[in-house]
């Protein structure tokens, strides 16, 4: 087992509903730490920029609009396998299959409105965290 960093975002529906401690609560009791948060408003630049993977998607222009609809929490979450941890805790992205005790289960909307983001492999985890972090922001 390895000590990895990966980027959890708490989404706008998320936020919204003011379900960030109940959210950072479930990840930190599976063993991630917290080791750089912020709490911002994304703009449709920064938006896109973000899911640029995703231009191509009917939904990309739906999530952009949705990523900008209100505040959320950009995080640094650290531990052991910690992109596979988060993914874990997180749950499917259609809350519908998502297991019982997971973030999606219990606080998402829908499949669009899933509460958070988490990266999805090592490498871009390295590239989503520098997306929104510099190097001095994040205190292990």
């Amino acid at each position: 087992m390895s000590k990895e960093r990966t980027l959890s975002i708490i989404k706008p529906d998320a936020t919204r509903r003011n379900l960030t401690g109940k959210i950072n609560a479930l990840l930190e009791e599976a063993g991630l730490r917290i080791v750089a948060q912020k709490r911002i408003r994304l703009t449709p630049e920064q938006a896109k920029a973000f899911y640029i993977v995703h231009k191509d998607r009917p939904f990309y222009h739906e999530l952009v609009s949705f990523m900008v609809s209100g505040p959320v929490v950009v995080q640094v979450l650290e531990g052991e396998n910690a992109v596979a941890k988060n993914r874990d805790v997180m749950g499917a992205t259609d809350p519908a299959k998502a297991e019982p005790h997971t973030i999606r289960a219990q606080f998402a909307e829908n499949i669009e409105a899933n509460s958070v983001h988490g990266s999805d492999s090592l490498e871009n985890a390295a590239g989503e965290i520098r997306f929104f972090f510099s190097e001095a922001e994040i205190v292990p």
